[in-house]
């Protein structure tokens, strides 16, 4: 290895991994317990060593650019190995702890992660969640949130994704809908029924198609992007829908 080529400090290093994971100067400046003018100099430093500007000024929050993009996945490997060598030298186990933000659909959120964060709070006690019930899209690039639960693949490739589970969904409908259309029998007594969409009601009917339901977009004549909204639309009768399994009682 050529050591000549190494030509920043770890404090420059350290300021920039924290404050892209914080989001602010600030913020970083308090969980490093500096100052934020010192916090700002040792970015700025940073960037100077390197030629690269690592931030877009002028935001309300931290924004990278594509090089601090590029570096940071960089840096952060060396936190996590200056963390192992800290904890070699002191001897200490690594405990499962710190703050974590889940973003989820409304209706995820609602109605699935309660008992699985009751589970994983007894496993590990040191952990911080919080929980963001949203259906829309959360940038985890920008941190603003660790984990996002989510129905699709996503489309940034710089992310890690898994598949964890499966959720099974039923079709539901208010007594007073089957009270004057009556209880449907088969798929072909739904083909001229009236149903509550989703935001991208596109994708819900390629879906329902390889299920074998055949719907048309102007069957949908109601339609909301939030979870729980969706319920109460179908609890007041305007239409069938889908919904994940026991959320619709």
């Amino acid at each position: 290895m050529n050591w000549s080529d190494v030509a920043f400090d770890w404090n420059q290093v350290r300021a920039f991994l924290v404050a892209s994971e914080e989001g602010s100067l600030s913020a970083a400046a308090r969980a490093l317990k500096q100052t934020q003018p010192t916090l700002s100099r040792q970015v700025t430093g940073l960037e100077q060593s390197l030629g690269v500007t690592l931030f877009e000024r002028g935001h309300r929050k931290l924004q990278l650019t594509a090089a601090g993009l590029e570096l940071l996945e960089h840096v952060r490997a060396m936190g996590e190995a200056a963390n192992r060598v800290s904890l070699a030298a002191s001897g200490q186990s690594q405990a499962i702890e710190g703050r974590v933000r889940i973003t989820a659909s409304e209706m995820m959120a609602t109605y699935c992660l309660p008992p699985m964060l009751r589970k994983l709070r007894e496993q590990a006690p040191g952990i911080v969640v919080e929980v963001v019930a949203s259906d829309q899209v959360r940038d985890l690039i920008r941190r603003e949130a660790d984990i996002a639960i989510r129905h699709a693949q996503p489309a940034q490739p710089d992310l890690i994704a898994r598949r964890v589970g499966f959720l099974r969904g039923r079709i539901y409908a208010a007594r007073s809908l089957l009270d004057r259309v009556g209880m449907p029998r088969d798929f072909d007594d739904l083909k001229d029924q009236d149903f509550v969409g989703i935001d991208d009601t596109a994708a819900l009917l390629e879906g329902l198609a390889e299920q074998g339901l055949e719907l048309h977009l102007d069957q949908f004549r109601v339609s909301s992007g939030s979870g729980n909204c969706m319920l109460q639309l179908i609890r007041e009768g305007l239409g069938f829908g889908f919904l994940p399994m026991d959320t619709g009682g």
